[in-house]
């Protein structure tokens, strides 16, 4: 049957899949617009399927925060080349993904990818942009934080940012310094004592491996090891803890200090940070 250009114009309006996709889509569901919306879909999903192992190293990494600065989301994009993810068209459905968040605000990814976009879940239109572009297109990640106040930070790349709350309101400024000090410094914790279990012993046995290997512990207690290796975690945590870590626009001074200069009450609360490149 004869498919007409404004068959094809509606289609492609309907799904925003390329020209070619949607005459033959047409062609194949023999003009049945429900069918050949079908089909794209159904090619989207195949094309996802085929290129599922591919690393989506490339993308963007969006921040946003509500207008009353109490709520924030982090959310990922990635897909597989730097070309595709400054298409308009790659960086519009990010910006709508983070759009939705921020207004539905899901409290995690399986309610993230159920969220609509115009009548649409994310998770089809994620695959959809997957069939039309013929790159593996995936959300790695998603975050969502409350409190009383909220900063974000996006670095230049649009791959990796950071939002981060706080207890109280603090100048923009503050906000901002602290949210690049996060994404810049990649703290694994608020502080030592919130600081991932399993993470702190990991350290430890590298310490104490270690001075297992100095031939001055030679047959030392298994106690004093510990011990040595226990006092080792001082550094682990004053580089990898936000509270403890030294803050990079000053250098001489913590991220803790830096915060009661601005507001002794003033604290941080809660962050998230994600690099497409991590």
């Amino acid at each position: 049957m004869e498919i007409k250009a404004a068959d094809v114009a509606k289609l492609r309006q309907m799904t925003g899949a390329g020209m070619m996709d949607c005459k033959n889509a047409l062609v194949d569901a023999v003009g049945d617009f429900e069918r050949a919306q079908e089909i794209i879909r159904e090619k989207g999903k195949l094309v996802a399927a085929k290129r599922a192992d591919r690393e989506t190293t490339e993308g963007a990494v969006i921040a946003k925060v509500s207008a009353d600065y109490k709520k924030a989301i982090l959310v990922a994009l990635g897909c597989e080349t730097d070309f595709v993810a400054k298409n308009a068209e790659f960086q519009a459905l990010a910006n709508s993904i983070a759009d939705a968040a921020l207004v539905v605000f899901p409290t995690d990814m399986t309610g993230l990818m159920a969220t609509r976009v115009g009548g649409t879940t994310i998770e089809e239109l994620v695959t959809q942009q997957t069939g039309k572009s013929g790159e593996k297109h995936a959300v790695p990640y998603y975050a969502a934080i409350e409190a009383n106040y909220i900063a974000n930070y996006i670095h230049t790349n649009g791959k990796l940012a950071t939002i981060v709350g706080f207890n109280k309101q603090v100048s923009n400024e503050a906000g901002k310094d602290i949210a690049m000090q996060i994404t810049a410094m990649a703290p694994v914790s608020l502080s030592k004592s919130d600081c991932p279990q399993d993470l702190v012993e990991k350290e430890l046995e590298i310490y104490r491996e270690q001075i297992k290997q100095d031939p001055k512990m030679a047959g030392k207690p298994t106690d004093m090891i510990n011990k040595i290796a226990e006092g080792k975690l001082g550094k682990f945590f004053k580089e990898n803890t936000l509270e403890e870590q030294i803050f990079v626009k000053d250098g001489k001074i913590t991220v803790t200090e830096y915060l009661k200069a601005v507001d002794p009450e003033a604290k941080v609360t809660v962050f998230r940070r994600f690099s497409l490149n991590d």
